[in-house]
């Protein structure tokens, strides 16, 4: 893979960069190679720090019809431990951006029996946030951050009708306004700067193809497992296989199964995650972003202000450069 060549610039540590403003304050050799090429850190599951703890939420309709029927009955018992495995992220959403995080995995549904229109985020359980606040809450964070780009992903969609989907599409185009990139952009720094462009809006459903400014679904590579050691045996022998040609999101989240959570009673996700971010993180500084087979694109994690898995994604771009 042929790197840029970086003239008249000292050599520095990209994972030294202000966080807030990593893209801002990257090297002018990388503002024309394409986002897809460059290592961008992301949120799994990303709004899951506000999940309803008022009991007002039900267990949303993805969860087994067991559990749902032990929350309906056993609800003081039971929704504890579902908080403590449902929870990926507990910082907000401004704090993720401000931490380096440009890629939000976005999961969006609407409550069963609720008569508005009100959209919401899930993960175990629905939050108390609507799409709508949290959307707003992003824009006042662009605004205040010009050069800064997001990749905003919508997926998993839950109880959404036609009807919610053109009103989701309405919402997203009212909140970010001209900040929308169309999907026929040259998706470079440079390219996006000099338009004013600063969200890409990712739309799993076929609703995109009547929309230039949704982008098709970029690709989550989810490897299922509870494991560091066995989740970086599925992307090992992953990579020989190529990366796709755009936008693709390499999903280092683990996944706890019921064999797991049960024999580890008084854990969290969140401990799961923790005591395999040293692992995780030294097979990250590994990769290499660009075009190349077995290269990576967006890097998405779990809990992703709690350790150095930021800085450490950010400071795989400085294998695009050749310093002179």
């Amino acid at each position: 893979m042929s790197s840029v060549v970086v003239s008249q610039v000292s050599q520095l540590s990209l994972q030294d960069l202000p966080m807030d403003n990593w893209m801002a304050h990257l090297p002018c050799a990388l503002w024309d190679v394409p986002l897809h090429n460059l290592a961008i850190p992301g949120s799994h599951n990303a709004i899951t720090y506000c999940l309803d703890m008022n009991d007002r939420s039900p267990v949303d309709l993805t969860q087994p019809d067991m559990l749902q029927k032990l929350d309906k009955y056993m609800k003081p018992l039971i929704r504890p431990f579902v908080y403590k495995w449902a929870i990926t992220q507990d910082s907000t959403v401004k704090e993720q951006l401000d931490s380096g995080v440009r890629y939000c995995d976005l999961r969006i549904a609407h409550r069963p029996n609720d008569s508005s229109t009100d959209l919401y985020f899930y993960h175990g359980v629905y939050t108390a946030l609507t799409v709508e606040t949290v959307l707003k809450e992003i824009r006042e964070w662009l605004d205040e951050h010009p050069r800064e780009v997001v990749l905003l992903s919508f997926s998993h969609f839950l109880g959404l009708d036609h009807e919610l989907h053109m009103l989701l599409i309405t919402t997203i185009r009212n909140v970010f306004t001209s900040k929308l990139c169309p999907k026929t952009e040259a998706v470079t720094l440079k390219n996006l700067w000099n338009l004013g462009y600063q969200v890409i809006i990712s739309y799993e459903h076929n609703v995109v193809n009547c929309h230039s400014d949704m982008w098709s679904h970029i690709p989550y590579w989810w490897a299922n497992k509870c494991q560091a050691e066995a989740l970086i045996e599925v992307f090992e022998h992953r990579k020989p296989h190529g990366r796709p040609g755009g936008f693709f999101v390499t999903g280092i989240n683990l996944t706890e199964d019921l064999k797991y959570i049960c024999s580890h009673p008084t854990e969290s996700l969140k401990d799961l995650v923790m005591s395999t971010y040293p692992k995780l993180l030294s097979w990250v500084k590994e990769q290499s972003p660009g075009s190349a087979t077995g290269s990576v694109n967006i890097i998405a994690g779990d809990f992703i202000t709690e350790s150095q898995f930021v800085p450490t994604v950010i400071a795989l771009n400085e294998k695009l450069l050749s310093w002179s």
